[in-house]
């Protein structure tokens, strides 16, 4: 009975050791987990993000924030970034530029390019397209929370709006507002070549204007007279295209013309032989 007795006492003992004192499995305890880190996303920075203007092109509506520059009702400004100057503010720009962030500016090879805005953020919104054409950079970039920004000409900006209530528009701050890439369109306008004051006969730079479709370029090359090869020129700045190869050059000059999409335009003999630093050379051709 004694006997008995001791073996349930000691198999009650044992049931209650296990119950105090739970065995672990691996036989050590678990180190405690340490904050949690959630993984790196690789390659993505904050406001840096750049849906291409060629992917755009034909596509749909992408978000961008607009503000205004210059003159309520004027061209934005007389200089800027693409080297366009005055003409900005007269047809076929007719003031309806903007001045793009970097994502739209391009280090310059986005000039040109055109671009449908509308927005439906604000009261005064009309909701309806209207069309722009980058014109220089815009000088704050991006605004947090932006992919794109469109620094407008007030003509432009107040363009957006409903009748009558473009002041109000433009007294809206940072609109928010959505942008397509779209072909330019200048009918009765062709391709014009302002030739740089400081081009002299040994190094020829020329601005490139009024460019339809794509509207902005991706190589441009020259052809001297008696020549039958092409000397790629070099982007100088913004619109301006320069080619200084270190002896002097033979006009008249033909122009071979790459742009965005990479269609091919030869403007034949536009760069006349008597030509001057500073006159601008309106050829007979364009983009269809």
């Amino acid at each position: 009975m004694a006997k008995t007795c001791t073996l349930v006492l000691l198999g009650a003992l044992v049931v209650l050791s296990l119950l105090v004192s739970p065995i672990a499995c691996s036989g050590k305890l678990a180190k405690a987990a340490g904050p949690h880190k959630p993984a790196a996303v690789k390659g993505h920075k904050n406001q840096t993000t750049n849906p291409s203007s060629s992917a755009a092109y034909g596509g749909g509506w992408l978000p961008a924030g607009a503000t205004y520059y210059g003159n309520p009702n004027g061209a934005g400004s007389d200089g800027g970034a693409c080297g366009y100057q005055t003409a900005v503010g007269h047809r076929p720009f007719s003031s309806m530029i903007a001045a793009g962030s970097s994502p739209l500016f391009m280090a310059g090879m986005g000039c040109g390019a055109c671009y449908d805005v509308k927005c439906t953020s604000n009261s005064a919104c009309s909701g309806k397209p209207v069309t722009v054409v980058i014109t220089d950079l815009s000088p704050g970039n991006l605004y947090p929370g932006e992919p794109c920004h469109f620094d407008m000409s007030g003509t432009a900006l107040g363009a957006m709006a409903k009748p009558g209530m473009a002041d109000k528009l433009r007294a809206g701050g940072v609109i928010r507002m959505q942008y397509k890439r779209v072909p330019c369109k200048y009918p009765g306008v062709n391709i014009a070549f302002r030739v740089d004051q400081g081009s002299n006969p040994f190094y020829f730079k020329t601005l490139i204007e009024f460019v339809g479709d794509d509207g902005d370029l991706k190589a441009v090359a020259l052809k001297e007279a008696g020549s039958g090869a092409w000397t790629p020129m070099a982007q100088d700045w913004g619109a301006l295209w320069r080619l200084n190869n270190g002896r002097r050059l033979r006009a008249p000059f033909c122009l071979k013309l790459t742009s965005d999409t990479g269609r091919v335009l030869v403007v034949n003999n536009v760069i006349p032989a008597n030509w001057k630093a500073g006159a601008t050379y309106r050829s007979l051709v364009n983009y269809p």
